[in-house]
């Protein structure tokens, strides 16, 4: 049986594969494509770590939908063609060390 954190390990790394093949291609409809599924899996976590049966500390809880608001705007800049997808890659790869429970994450 697979756990939670297996679920949404498996989450991040689809979409953040999304990201580096769109980004080496540098196809805009790709690029855009995988930033709008970046956004809508932040949004969501967003929205549950928000929920009052959250099992996280709180600190935890704060750094994480800080680095929600982060993506999605940053994001936005991506479509926008004003920025680049490393750093949503570069944080969506912390997040997967994380979830791994590698140290230094």
């Amino acid at each position: 049986m697979r756990s939670t954190r297996d679920a949404e390990y498996d989450v991040f790394a689809r979409v953040t594969r999304m990201l580096r093949q769109a980004s080496d291609r540098k196809d805009r409809r790709d690029i855009i494509a995988a930033v709008a599924k970046n956004t809508e899996l932040w949004t969501l976590l967003a929205f549950d770590l928000a929920e009052p049966g959250n099992g996280l500390p709180d600190d935890a809880k704060a750094g994480l939908i800080s680095l929600a608001g982060f993506q999605i705007r940053h994001g936005q800049s991506v479509m926008a063609g004003e920025a680049v997808t490393q750093p949503l890659i570069d944080i969506n790869m912390t997040v997967m060390r994380g979830l791994r429970g590698e140290v230094g994450a």
